[in-house]
């Protein structure tokens, strides 16, 4: 099938790719462009502006067919103030004012004070943008870019970019996050039917939990 192509080459092969269809949305590298003149500590952006386009190019589907907002971390533990965040937001909105979707910016240095809140579980400080996505619901969504000083694309993908280019949500049992990945399962299927989604193990995340205490 044409929009699998891609699906388990090499790593390095992928991410050529990846860049490739990146680069082919001048309305994607725009947005990177600009993230880049925000000049936020250690920010990506991430997640489904990067994944839903991948798709999006494979079964030839609109740009940003099914993208709600574009989503920019960054971590900046030196002011853990909403009214700190609130500044870098702001700006963000100028920047991004004309952007379709929305661009959305948040600092990944104050998550743990509002995601218990937000979503009922604890969740411990994290120590990077990296970290952030580390712990995404499903190891496909964790992936983010951004473009450096030499317009060069930056690629983090902890987990690999098969199961993006394999069309499939597999699990992240990093967290208890049963319930989003397969809310976001459900949308992804609904936006590209070519999506599979991999179901939760009831009893993976107490194995996980059990070899890291180990």
């Amino acid at each position: 099938m044409k929009h699998l192509r891609f699906s388990d080459l090499p790593f390095a092969e992928q991410r050529c790719a990846l860049k490739e269809i990146v680069r082919s949305y001048p309305e994607l590298m725009d947005i990177l462009a600009r993230a880049r003149e925000l000049k936020l500590a250690n920010y990506w952006i991430v997640s489904g502006a990067i994944y839903n386009n991948v798709w999006n190019y494979l079964t030839e589907r609109p740009y940003m067919h099914g993208v709600k907002d574009v989503d920019i971390f960054y971590f900046d533990p030196s002011d853990l103030s909403y009214e700190a965040e609130d500044a870098v937001i702001k700006r963000a909105d100028e920047v991004f004012s004309d952007c379709v979707p929305p661009v959305e910016v948040r600092n990944q240095a104050r998550v743990h004070l509002w995601y218990k809140d937000h979503f009922g579980e604890d969740y411990s400080p994290l120590m990077s943008s990296e970290e952030g996505i580390d712990r995404f619901a499903s190891i496909t969504h964790a992936v983010g870019m951004r473009l450096d000083e030499n317009d060069q694309l930056e690629v983090y993908a902890p987990y690999g970019l098969n199961e993006i280019f394999s069309f499939r949500i597999t699990p992240n049992y990093v967290l208890n996050n049963k319930d989003t990945h397969h809310e976001k399962g459900a949308r992804a299927q609904r936006n590209w039917p070519e999506v599979s989604l991999v179901p939760w193990a009831s009893d993976a995340l107490d194995r996980q939990l059990k070899r890291q205490a180990s």
